[in-house]
């Protein structure tokens, strides 16, 4: 249950790429917590210095500010190495279709890099951030592995040329790569801010402040909202998994599904709010449903998420309150 119990080595090494932002912050905080050696690396484009702070004291805890786009710095990074978790990327579907070049840049050449870097580093599992993206339009729900439709982003194509790249490694260099599909993960330390915001710590800022939110779409669209806890417990499950589970891609999600509008009117609850949103346009290159069949990661990484998206929302409303 959960990952408090999943140990490694006493003097476990673990790189975290993108390890100033959200998610990759999340993970240096347990691995510390855990007694591990976490370095983080990330060129602060997304990350944010504020997420290296909070560890910079700690002497199991190193910060290598570095371009996963440069091959040298990613070689230098994986020294000594153990363990990879390749989460820095550029997100959003909306910003790739504006910036299709930049994001073959950073997801797909960075990617690449960190493989390769890996790989001529002895590393002993890479497991690395892939999206639900990749399922494109294929209407059919639950979401199942090997059941993708047609890519609607470019987002979407660099998350899913990781995944080539990533059973590639493993096939013919014998890395043992797991790619993470995450279903709109949500929590602690989640950026409230900018046009390409995640819709749940921007609706919280915004409800907290009186604001009123623009909720693209209809509000009948459906997502596999997934707290941050559930993302983590992948990772280091990925870390223990064997070897005849590697050069595969897994979904992570809590298995729900929830309708933007009846996730707006949880937030309003919870928060003691009467604000109506506003309906705006659909964005482009969105997946109108999202759900999970979680069933392969449970099976073959051990992964049985414990965190409602219930659950979730109670404790990411109680962060921000704290930390708006």
């Amino acid at each position: 249950m959960g990952y408090e119990n999943i140990i490694f080595e006493k003097d476990a090494v673990f790189l975290v790429t993108g390890g100033a932002g959200f998610i990759g912050s999340n993970l240096c905080e347990i691995l510390l917590d855990k007694g591990y050696q976490a370095r983080c690396m990330d060129n602060l484009s997304n990350g944010k210095q504020a997420n290296v702070d909070l560890f910079i004291g700690n002497p199991r805890y190193t910060f290598l500010k570095g371009d996963i786009r440069d091959l040298d710095t990613c070689m230098l990074a994986c020294e000594g190495v153990d363990y990879v978790l390749h989460q820095a990327a550029w997100g959003s579907v909306p910003r790739s279709i504006e910036m299709p070049l930049f994001y073959e840049e950073i997801n797909i050449k960075g990617t690449l890099n960190m493989m390769e870097a890996a790989r001529q580093n002895g590393v002993k599992k890479f497991v690395y951030a892939s999206s639900s993206s990749v399922y494109g339009d294929e209407p059919n729900l639950p979401k199942k592995e090997g059941r993708e439709g047609k890519l609607l982003s470019p987002y979407a194509l660099t998350k899913m040329a990781g995944e080539e790249y990533g059973k590639l490694y493993t096939m013919l260099y014998g890395l043992d790569t797991y790619g993470l599909r995450y279903f709109n993960v949500f929590g602690k330390r989640q950026d409230p801010n900018g046009a390409y915001a995640a819709v749940i710590p921007k609706f919280i800022k915004q409800l907290l402040n009186e604001e009123q939110p623009t909720i693209n779409g209809d509000g009948k669209q459906s997502r596999d909202f997934t707290y941050i806890e559930n993302v983590i417990e992948a990772n280091l499950k990925a870390c223990k998994a064997p070897s005849e589970a590697a050069g595969e891609a897994y979904n992570i999600a809590y298995g729900g599904r929830e309708y933007l509008i009846d996730m707006y009117n949880k937030l309003c609850k919870a928060l003691g709010k009467e604000i109506k949103p506003i309906f705006s346009c659909d964005r482009k290159g969105d997946i109108k449903h999202s759900n999970a069949d979680i069933s392969k990661a449970k099976e073959l990484l051990g992964y049985n998420p414990e965190w409602s998206f219930e659950r979730g929302i109670v404790a990411a409303i109680e962060w921000y309150r704290d930390n708006l």
